[in-house]
């Protein structure tokens, strides 16, 4: 790494995430302009980063958002989200606190099943009618939702992308994934549930005008569609099914989310224009020109250095090295996004893991997933789901700073992070 061009890609990606911290620049505008740049210095090309599947734009990614973004968009016209928010007020009777531990645990849970992508596309529309309802803060709770869709999604091969790439790699099944990671991850729900009820404590404020009000309301009474519902549901379920199925069908996430918003424009009566217009198109061009920085930095060489000078630290370690692979996951996991890390490091730890002797347990690899999907919690742009609900919330005028989600993932970031190298620490070596 001794060219200009590494270092001048360096240099580009840092000037990049000081502004996208400051907010002096849009966060949009900055991505594609450090994109941009990235272009200009040669840092990547054209081909690099529009048909890479290894440094370019991960279109997965982006299809995936916007088909389901689409599905989304014509659920809302049908008055489920009002439905669904109401049902949750009375159910938890109105009282905040009990309102974000419902939604925490649905999101957690859901992000298992879905993605935490999809899962947060689908709860933030429910969250935003809640706040209102109740008159609450909306940052508290939607924050609190991508930190749950972000754990939660840990638990399974299909949960979040990066376990796709590591269960592809080291030839991890499903249940292995449910085996080694849900108890874990149930455990740090229950953490961040309880860091909630601290780290938010200012903003469950209980109204009881607002209270009885919702629970007078009835919540059939929300549903302006009855018949587009059904036909909404049915494809959701079908999205839900192929994201599920995955290892059986090999339907990539994307294509079935691009399949199932297809189907249901043309079964609906929803104008193609109005869906359309529900996607968060800022969002995916910030994803856009963050997957071409990133690719910047792989192409010239700097994310490989990073992932080779680990595995030197690491040696025949396994103790040191689960925990170093653990803790510098989770540290490079909160700055760049965890799809290309892992991507990155996934033929690195399958050396490590080699040379170890097979490592049975797949410590190595856990310790990769751990990091990686939970080191997403730590900035607004760790993660897809974060950058997704940032973008949520600015369209629906309550935006989220950058400080505002980092100060508060941070802190949960550092307690799961605790909690999973005390885990891996017991089950693999103290009691194993």
């Amino acid at each position: 790494m001794n060219d200009w061009q590494s270092w001048a890609a360096i240099a580009v990606f840092t000037g990049t995430y000081a502004l996208i911290i400051s907010e002096k620049v849009h966060r949009v505008a900055a991505a594609l302009g450090g994109a941009g740049l990235m272009l200009a210095i040669g840092a990547t090309d054209d081909k690099s980063a529009f048909f890479s599947e290894h440094s370019g734009i991960d279109w997965n990614v982006i299809f995936l958002l916007m088909g389901m973004m689409m599905i989304v968009g014509v659920l809302k016209k049908t008055g489920m989200f009002e439905y669904l928010a109401i049902w949750s007020v009375k159910k938890a009777r109105a009282k905040p606190f009990r309102v974000m531990t419902m939604l925490v645990v649905i999101t957690a849970v859901a992000s298992a099943l879905l993605d935490n992508v999809t899962t947060v596309l689908l709860v933030a529309p429910v969250t935003l009618l809640v706040c209102e309802r109740l008159a609450l803060p909306v940052a508290p709770f939607l924050i609190a939702e991508v930190l749950a869709s972000n754990i939660g999604g840990t638990a399974t091969l299909v949960g979040d992308p990066p376990n796709i790439i590591i269960a592809s790699r080291a030839g991890l099944t499903f249940n292995d994934f449910l085996v080694h990671l849900a108890p874990l991850s149930a455990l740090l729900v229950l953490v961040l549930i309880a860091l909630c009820r601290f780290l938010f404590r200012k903003s469950f404020t209980y109204d009881e005008d607002r209270a009885a009000e919702v629970m007078a309301l009835e919540e059939r009474e929300a549903i302006r569609d009855p018949r587009l519902l059904v036909q909404g549901l049915i494809v959701l379920a079908l999205v839900v099914a192929g994201f599920v199925l995955h290892p059986v069908l090999h339907y990539a996430p994307s294509i079935v989310a691009l399949l199932g918003a297809g189907l249901l424009v043309a079964l609906s009566s929803a104008e193609t224009r109005e869906v359309l217009d529900e996607v968060e198109w800022p969002t995916l061009a910030f994803f856009a020109g963050l997957f071409i920085m990133i690719g910047g930095l792989i192409e010239t060489g700097v994310i490989g250095e990073v992932s080779t000078a680990l595995a030197d630290a690491i040696g025949d370690n396994e103790l040191g090295g689960s925990m170093l692979m653990l803790g510098a996951s989770g540290v490079l996991s909160g700055i760049v996004d965890n799809i290309p890390y892992v991507a990155t490091m996934a033929p690195i730890t399958s050396d490590l893991v080699e040379a170890m002797g097979g490592s049975g347990d797949h410590v190595m690899w856990w310790a990769l997933a751990l990091g990686a999907d939970l080191g997403g919690n730590a900035t607004a742009i760790g993660a897809s789901a974060n950058v997704v609900v940032l973008g949520i919330a600015e369209r629906n005028r309550t935006p989220i700073s950058f400080w505002q989600f980092t100060k508060y993932g941070l802190v949960v970031t550092a307690a799961t992070m605790a909690v999973s190298a005390a885990y891996v620490w017991l089950r693999y070596f103290a009691l194993a």
